[in-house]
């Protein structure tokens, strides 16, 4: 009997896990695996490009986890440089093409998985094109930009945005010797916290040198004679730049969805079942950045591009399209980041967020110390907590501070993940000493003052 032939359409962390757990469970003789990468690398880490601008990270490779060669040495038919154009859904094949020689051609599959991944969202102002302007999306983005970096007479850099990427850029540049202006659209960066803990990421910004322009909405890049960039524009003003860092945001890379008329969600992401298999389509299966996902706090699908879901999806759908079986039930939308030595993280709702899907809540917001206030190098960190009100449900935890703060959320995504309430986390057994934390954790400090208020709230 014939081997099946499954194809994907994309070569990071979602394709090319997929296309690797799938080969474990399968050997060549029962499943052809074809790959098709419109780029040079494979299997990278994009978050960690931030810090190889930084020189943080020394080397490009280092990002890599896996190259194309080794792919090809475990049985798989990795076509780098190559893009997927069409996606015949009733014929079961897709159109490629070339991109060093231009030949188009069509290949068949019985099994298909779709890992796109997300683009940069890039503006069309006038002058986004220029020279010195680059989004950072890939590595060939980011040797791009640090080539942008060896050429550009000046030492302003302009970054365009202030979210993660945003946020992550600023720090590089600052390091590479630049003087940076962050232009940020809304109230106060991170607008993935609430603006009272995101005016904490901005004093802290403020304090290392960054300047931060907030409701800031770029109008067009100034180029000179030369086409090169000089300068961004705003409703009110310009801020010169040698270069410019887009960190905008991105959203999800599904053209060739969509044309084939596969289902997308609100956020224009593909819809998946909990097996990761496209709804409607038995055998077609997508993952990674180009999906919407579910949020179990809200109970709604959201897309977040994180490698760490990418990853998981693909491990689940090469289970499944290799015989075994693997679900993703959905996320909690957990994320951290830094700017030099401060600390972001968030988990579940925001503020906003509750209200969106019609929750009432509390909050409570406390400020404690990574470590026992006597211990040497304590310092100080901002808890913020959302719980339902009257039930005192846990919706959502912010925190920025310094010391090990960021990791600190985790407890509060297992609380969520697992539906507690504040006043179940109060009495979690979390670790303790001198070193590590004051003897009242500081999430189970901003738990007990949320309880409180959770209470003072059922009484009103």
């Amino acid at each position: 009997m014939a081997a099946e032939r499954l194809v994907v359409i994309g070569g990071d962390a979602a394709g090319m896990s997929a296309a690797s757990q799938a080969r474990r469970l399968k050997g060549p003789d029962e499943l052809e695996i074809v790959a098709f990468e419109r780029g040079h690398f494979t299997s990278y880490s994009a978050c960690g490009i931030p810090y190889w601008v930084s020189g943080d990270v020394e080397k490009r490779d280092d990002l890599i986890a896996r190259t194309p060669q080794e792919h090809r040495a475990r049985s798989i038919d990795l076509r780098t440089r190559t893009e997927v154009t069409e996606i015949d859904v009733a014929g079961q094949r897709v159109r490629a093409l070339d991109r060093d020689s231009g030949e188009t051609y069509w290949t068949g599959f019985d099994k298909l998985v779709i890992a796109t991944g997300a683009r940069p969202v890039r503006p069309g102002l006038p002058g986004m094109d220029a020279p010195g302007v680059h989004g950072v999306q890939t590595l060939g983005d980011g040797q791009a930009l640090l080539d942008s970096l060896d050429r550009a007479e000046g030492r302003r850099a302009v970054v365009v945005g202030a979210g993660y990427i945003g946020v992550e850029m600023a720090e590089a540049m600052l390091k590479r010797g630049f003087e940076v202006t962050v232009l940020n659209r809304g109230a106060q960066p991170m607008a993935t916290l609430d603006p009272d803990m995101g005016r904490l990421v901005h004093d802290a910004m403020d304090g290392l040198g960054i300047t931060t322009v907030n409701g800031a909405a770029v109008t067009r890049i100034h180029t000179g004679p030369d086409g090169r960039v000089t300068g961004v524009a705003t409703d009110d003003g310009s801020h010169p730049a040698d270069v410019v860092v887009l960190g905008i945001g991105v959203e999800p890379e599904t053209a060739l969805a969509r044309a084939a008329g596969l289902p997308l969600g609100p956020h224009g992401g593909l819809l998946t079942d909990l097996s990761m298999r496209v709804v409607g389509h038995g055998n077609i299966w997508a993952g990674g950045d180009c999906v919407e996902v579910l949020d179990l706090v809200a109970g709604r699908t959201r897309h977040i591009a994180l490698g760490t879901h990418a990853n998981k999806h693909g491990q689940i759908i090469g289970a499944n399209v290799g015989g075994g079986y693997g679900t993703f039930p959905g996320v909690v939308g957990t994320a951290v980041s830094k700017v030099c030595d401060l600390e972001i993280a968030r988990t579940g709702l925001r503020e906003k967020d509750a209200r969106a899907v019609g929750l009432r809540y509390v909050t409570a917001t406390i400020e404690s110390t990574g470590r026992a206030g006597y211990y040497p190098g304590a310092q100080p960190m901002t808890v913020k907590m959302i719980a339902e009100y009257r039930t005192g449900r846990l919706l959502g935890v912010q925190i920025v501070g310094r010391d090990g703060a960021a990791k600190r959320v985790d407890v509060a995504v297992v609380a969520l993940t697992a539906g507690m309430t504040v006043e179940a986390m109060t009495a979690l057994d979390l670790g303790y000493a001198p070193p590590f934390s004051p003897v009242w954790d500081p999430v189970l400090v901003a738990a007990r003052k949320t309880v409180a208020a959770v209470r003072e709230a059922g009484t009103a």
